[in-house]
């Protein structure tokens, strides 16, 4: 019969994953399950089945604190209140974490070079269904009442973006080939390195018919459930051209590069959610 987490159970875990998140944020490797092993003997009576699913609520937990997580811990988003709580907690008091997360998140990087750049495409993650329960309606101690968005800071690395672009680009030049569509492989453009952001698209590129098709890049080295941020002017233009828009959702960047693709308005193929606020003095 499944018994509640206490604190001391929530406490060593999250401090086992954190151990683990730190060293993937530094580009060091580590073994999973001689983490998981080790944890064990820690726990009174748990499974390593339970460990995998708690380690995706802490991924959940970080995600709603727009905060970095472990990829090979898919998020799980009914977790515990005393889970956010603990997460939180040590995450305002992790100076060391924080520090690698902002120098990962700033860190510069190239195009990472793939064997096949048309096999890096998959599906985009499930939606996932909010259980009214779900401690993301809980809110956290008053210690723990701060932001980490490393997310954001990430999404404003321009190498990062560049790079995201670039790959992009090979892709679509790759993918026209491969339908033996090379005059329409040639007529690409980088729209927003030619034209500027304010386009509100990345990249045009076509069909196979020879229709065109308006590619908005976003970029993460982190994993596929991680959110993504548009601005009001890349949203406009989704709406206004949703036949021909397409967004395009590199993940896993840094290390084993997957793209997902969502065609047709942000606000059809995305849950939106306001994230600042222009204020003028009255």
């Amino acid at each position: 019969m499944a018994f509640n987490w206490t604190r001391d159970e929530v406490e060593a875990t999250v401090a086992d994953y954190f151990a683990m998140l730190a060293a993937q944020l530094s580009g060091v490797s580590y073994n999973k399950a001689a983490h998981r092993r080790a944890l064990l003997k820690r726990l009174s009576g748990r499974s390593e089945q339970s460990i995998e699913f708690k380690h995706g609520n802490i991924s959940a937990v970080l995600l709603d604190l727009h905060f970095p997580y472990i990829p090979g811990y898919k998020p799980r988003s009914n977790y515990q209140g005393l889970l956010f709580d603990v997460v939180a907690e040590r995450l305002a008091s992790d100076q060391q974490l924080q520090t690698i997360a902002a120098a990962d998140a700033d860190r510069p990087i190239v195009v990472p070079e793939v064997e096949d750049i048309l096999g890096v495409i998959t599906k985009p993650p499930a939606p996932h269904l909010r259980d009214p329960d779900s401690g993301r309606d809980i809110l956290p101690s008053k210690s723990a009442r701060i932001s980490f968005n490393y997310l954001e800071r990430e999404a404003r690395n321009r190498s990062l973006g560049a790079a995201g672009e670039i790959f992009v680009l090979n892709y679509e030049r790759a993918r026209l080939i491969s339908l033996g569509k090379e005059v329409l492989a040639g007529k690409i453009e980088h729209t927003s390195q030619n034209q500027g952001d304010g386009v509100g698209f990345d990249i045009l590129s076509f069909e196979a018919s020879g229709a065109e098709r308006l590619i908005e890049v976003k970029t993460t080295k982190y994993g596929r459930e991680t959110p993504f941020y548009v601005s009001r002017n890349e949203l406009a233009v989704s709406e206004s051209e949703a036949p021909r828009y397409h967004l395009y959702r590199l993940f896993g960047f840094n290390f084993k590069p997957s793209l997902f693709t969502l065609a047709g308005s942000l606000s059809a193929t995305c849950r939106l959610s306001p994230s600042s606020y222009l204020a003028t003095v009255n």
